[in-house]
């Protein structure tokens, strides 16, 4: 036990599934509150299963709403997330920050983001996106987020949010003229909606990412889908099990997924909400799905090769790992 987890410390690793908001660090949130956090959250145990997405959201706004009421915070908990995974060797970051927190709390997105980018260490390369929810193209929300397709700061969109509230029709455009203006575009799907919705992703927003996929197991041909288009899905088993995507660890497909040649990474997703670091998705995998220490390491190299970062650098990342395998 002790020398694997030694040894997922040593790697070099990514997070290329991280929300900000969710990333929210617990002694941030009790300094700006104080006498109010005084406990960590009881979801943090490792028994704990949430009732369904609407339990978790409901949750995790609440902290949200009561941290991020500035530019100047995000930037305060961005520094203070960046700085924590440089500790835990992580060298790579895809993060969002939510479209809807910004409406609801009345925040000016692009200073947000410019906020977040401040934070940025140079030791570490981070990716910014911008997640949108299904019906995040309001009449509030729309110049927002036409605006976000020209900010430089900005790496990309990401779709969010409850996945059974449809997707409005300005989706596949928006997704489009995204990567025409040199955006990334990513999409959550296959969570708590199946691999139709898996598919929609794929070949109506034009995804090559998927957030989650965790039900991509459920389909043959889309398994043969993503792997003929080299879809990775950026997984995050802690967050699966405790949303219950997944009745146990053990029960987590991300195993026969790689089998199958799908590149998968994985990622906390939400840490203020399941109390997990980078190093327990690692100690999952070996502990619940036996995976060796190879295994591991082409886990942690499939986030490099995904990364949207020089091939020269990830070459040396991926060159890394191999040398601590030996």
């Amino acid at each position: 036990m002790a020398n694997t987890l030694d040894f997922i410390r040593q790697l070099p690793k990514t997070e290329t599934h991280l929300h900000l908001e969710g990333s929210l660090p617990w002694h941030l949130l009790q300094s700006t509150h104080p006498g109010k956090y005084e406990s960590p959250p009881a979801s943090w145990a490792p028994d704990f299963r949430f009732r369904n997405f609407a339990h978790f959201e409901t949750e995790l706004l609440s902290y949200a709403a009561n941290f991020f009421n500035s530019p100047e915070r995000y930037h305060a908990c961005a520094k203070a997330v960046f700085e924590d995974a440089l500790i835990r060797n992580v060298r790579y970051i895809e993060t969002s920050f939510a479209s809807g927190c910004i409406d609801f709390l009345n925040l000016d997105g692009h200073a947000v983001c410019d906020a977040i980018r401040a934070a940025v260490p140079t030791e570490l390369k981070v990716r910014i996106f911008l997640g949108i929810h299904h019906d995040g193209y309001t009449e509030k929300m729309s110049t927002v987020l036409e605006d976000a397709l020209t900010w430089g700061n900005l790496d990309g969109i990401d779709l969010h949010g409850a996945e059974d509230v449809p997707v409005g029709d300005w989706a596949p455009s928006l997704w489009q003229r995204a990567r025409d203006a040199g955006k990334f575009t990513k999409a959550h799907a296959g969570e708590f909606m199946g691999p139709d919705f898996i598919r929609y992703a794929i070949e109506t927003l034009g995804v090559t990412r998927i957030e989650h996929g965790t039900r991509t197991i459920e389909d043959a041909s889309l398994i043969t889908l993503l792997r003929d288009r080299g879809v990775a899905l950026d997984m995050c088993p802690i967050s699966n099990l405790k949303l219950g995507v997944v009745p146990s660890a053990q029960a987590h497909p991300i195993r026969q997924l790689l089998d199958a040649g799908i590149t998968c990474t994985v990622s906390t997703d939400d840490p203020i909400s399941f109390g997990n670091h980078i190093e327990n998705e690692y100690q999952l995998l070996a502990d619940d799905l036996g995976f060796s220490r190879h295994d591991l390491a082409e886990v942690a190299k499939n986030g490099f090769k995904v990364a949207l970062a020089p091939a020269d650098w990830r070459q040396q990342q991926i060159r890394q790992i191999d040398k601590l395998l030996g």
